[in-house]
C-alpha cells in the first residue's frame, strides 16, 4: 500500500512563489503517474498538472500554464508543484494523487484516473 503526504503550503503573497511536495511511502515498487488537484471551499475538485512517471511529459491547466512547473525525483519518492506568480484564484486545499502506469504513459486531468490520493495542504494567497 502507497501513502501520500502532501507538504509546502501555507500563505504567501500575490506574485510570491511556493513550492509543494509530495512524498510517497511504503511499495512504490511499480511505476506510477502523479497529478495535482486542488480544491477551493464550496467548489469542486479540480485538476492542476500532472507527470508521467520518467517526468519528460507534463499537462497543465489552462489558468497555470507558464506560472506552475510539476516535477519529480524518483530516487526520493517524490513529486513537487512549484508556484510562481501566484494569485488569490490559487487559494485552496492542494492534493496530490497517484495511478499506476505502463509504458511510462502521461495521466489525465480527470480525478477518476487516480486511485490513491494524499491529505491535502492548504495553499492561502493574501492580496
Amino acid at each position: 500500500q502507497v501513502q501520500l503526504v502532501e507538504s509546502g503550503g501555507g500563505l504567501v503573497q500575490a506574485g510570491g512563489s511556493l513550492t509543494l511536495s509530495c512524498a510517497a511511502s511504503g511499495r512504490t515498487v511499480s511505476s506510477y503517474a502523479m497529478g495535482w488537484f486542488r480544491q477551493a471551499p464550496g467548489k469542486e475538485r479540480d485538476f492542476v498538472a500532472a507527470i508521467n512517471w520518467s517526468g519528460r511529459n507534463t499537462i497543465y491547466t489552462d489558468s497555470v500554464k507558464g506560472r506552475f512547473t510539476v516535477s519529480r525525483n524518483n530516487a526520493k519518492n517524490t513529486v513537487y508543484l512549484k508556484m510562481n506568480s501566484m494569485k488569490s484564484e490559487d487559494t485552496a486545499r492542494y492534493y496530490c494523487a497517484a495511478v499506476s502506469s505502463k509504458y511510462d504513459a502521461t495521466p489525465g486531468s480527470s480525478d477518476k484516473e487516480y486511485d490513491t490520493w494524499g491529505q491535502g495542504t492548504q495553499v492561502t494567497v493574501s492580496s
